[in-house]
């Protein structure tokens, strides 16, 4: 993971997956699929995942964490270019983590038949979320790697 500073931090968070960029970005674009691997943790629960895949079209989704506590994030997509590219906004309706709208971009590169994803999060506002986030979507992308490959 990597970090940058400034007016906005942002992190980076990167994985290699056994699987065609078609197969990965239909992972992050189908609710059923959504559903079984952007947890943080294995013991989350994703009850529901919302998806509109157009520009201008918005996502939903409501994590349950083990002591029941529900994070729901939500926003809008803003490109969609498959296999290659995803990027959307990012917001919490309920969660102690940060309120502020903040940008999400998902490259997905064809590496000798696997799929190297690279995920960067923007415009985000504090160190806390800068570090939560980065813990969440390093557990989420563990879980895609798992789900994708079915480890």
């Amino acid at each position: 993971m990597t970090t940058t500073t400034g007016e906005n931090l942002s992190l980076t968070v990167s994985r290699t997956l056994k699987a065609s960029r078609d197969a990965v970005f239909r992972a992050w674009t189908n609710p059923t699929a959504l559903k079984q691997w952007l947890l943080p943790a294995p013991d989350f629960r994703l009850p529901v995942a919302e998806v509109d895949l157009r520009v201008g079209g918005s996502y939903r989704f409501e994590m349950v964490a083990p002591d029941g506590e529900q994070f729901i994030g939500f926003g809008t997509y803003q490109e969609i270019e498959p296999p290659a590219k995803l990027v959307f906004t990012w917001n919490w309706e309920t969660s102690t983590v940060e309120p502020d709208e903040t940008l999400i971009t998902v490259e997905l590169r064809d590496v000798g038949g696997a799929t190297e994803l690279l995920l960067t999060h923007s415009r985000l506002s504090s160190q806390l979320s800068q570090e939560r986030h980065g813990h969440g979507w390093a557990g989420c992308l563990d879980s895609l790697q798992a789900y994708i490959e079915g480890v």
